[in-house]
């Protein structure tokens, strides 16, 4: 029997320090006594009860193991929620103060003479997916833009080239790489041939000396 896609459950993602979107700002109303409260109060508090339950459930789905054994209290989803900002406000500092770093290095990223592309595009992948770990949102074309200003001058050309024949707001970062890769290919390729050329030519050049001397 089929079932539809409407019906599958879908991923909860995990707990990864950052408490602040992990927040329960309302608990439960509390009714001190039930014989005296009105029926509407009694159903609010129920309602707020099975409200609570599966947020509780959400968040034990969401938090590591490890993490819940260090939340003494855990009878509403508040009390979990409290405790987490109350364990993980300095991680969150720390990820910022991560992240301003980290801005700091891609922004003063340069490919080096001589630095092959892929070396180069692992260098800018890596701290871009640092960065993204920090909470930080990097788009693809944020980071084709960087790569292309911070190309070393033997790229100029083929830098202009792929500007002027590519959408860079749609461009991805693979396309990238393989359009620099063959460029490279070819520059590679003009200077292995180039030189192959001086040396036929001095080579002709040196036998024809010799012939010279030889008639005299």
């Amino acid at each position: 029997m089929a079932y539809s896609s409407k019906y599958v459950q879908p991923a909860i993602p995990k707990f990864d320090g950052h408490y602040d979107h992990w927040l329960v700002e309302h608990g439960i109303s509390v009714v001190e006594n039930k014989a005296t409260a009105s029926e509407a109060e009694l159903k609010l508090m129920e309602e707020q009860r099975l409200k609570d339950l599966k947020i509780k459930n959400y968040l034990y789905q969401a938090i590591n193991r490890e993490i819940l054994y260090i939340i003494l209290i855990d009878d509403t989803s508040k009390h979990i929620s409290d405790s987490m900002k109350q364990k993980f406000q300095g991680y969150t500092r720390v990820k910022i103060a991560q992240l301003q770093a980290l801005l700091r290095d891609f922004e003063m990223l340069q490919m080096k003479d001589g630095e092959k592309v892929n070396s180069y595009f692992a260098r800018t992948l890596k701290i871009a997916k640092n960065m993204k770990a920090c909470g930080e949102s990097m788009l693809e074309n944020v980071i084709t833009a960087k790569i292309l200003r911070s190309m070393i001058p033997n790229f100029n050309y083929v830098v202009c080239s792929i500007e002027e024949s590519n959408n860079l707001n749609t461009m991805t970062i693979d396309e990238l790489q393989s359009s620099l890769l063959v460029h490279k290919q070819r520059m590679t390729y003009q200077g292995e041939e180039k030189q192959v050329l001086q040396i036929t030519n001095e080579d002709k050049g040196g036998r024809g000396r010799g012939k010279d001397r030889d008639s005299f």
